[in-house]
């Protein structure tokens, strides 16, 4: 992207703020995972990876590793279209369960780790994972008991990786 996705501009807020919000209509127990220098003004506490430069599943570890929560939601910041209706849909789906982890795929079958809902357990797993020199984070979860979801749609998980997307998205958007 060039810059930091997290803080582009997004209906008057950056966009992890509209993920934030979206998130709070879920639960009260926010954290953010990133440099504490770069989102500490938006109000939530703020951790840091224990594996710097490990990519998201470094930053899946850092708050597994940091929550009292056994069920933990986790979003990326480039997501403008998740739901508090689909998050609690999927956090419902997550507690009615066993499984270590909730992951949705809509029809396209790509797995959204980073829309999903992971137990406090599943960090031992994870850590080893990256002690291992694992870092793709599907490959990174392939111990975990895991609940795939088919959901109809796979326009919650729509995320904006370029300029040239996020520039179609905004116009889109309007």
């Amino acid at each position: 992207m060039g810059r930091d996705k997290a803080l582009l501009p997004f209906h008057g807020r950056s966009l992890v703020e509209h993920v934030l919000a979206q998130a709070r209509g879920v639960t009260d127990n926010i954290t953010v995972v990133g440099k504490v220098s770069r989102y500490a003004n938006l109000g939530y506490p703020v951790i840091e990876d224990i594996f710097p430069g490990c990519g998201p599943l470094a930053g899946l570890h850092a708050a597994l590793t940091s929550t009292r929560s056994d069920w933990n939601l986790m979003l990326a910041c480039d997501m403008p279209e998740v739901t508090a209706e689909f998050l609690a849909c999927l956090m419902e789906r997550a507690e009615a369960g066993q499984s270590s982890a909730v992951i949705p795929m809509g029809p396209d079958a790509i797995p959204q780790p980073l829309c999903a809902v992971y137990r406090r357990r599943c960090a031992a797993a994870v850590g080893n994972a990256i002690e291992s020199r694992i870092h793709k984070i599907t490959d990174g979860l392939a111990t975990l008991d895991v609940d795939f979801w088919f959901v109809p749609s796979s326009h919650h998980f729509r995320n904006l990786n370029t300029p040239e997307e996020w520039d179609a998205y905004s116009h889109a958007a309007r």
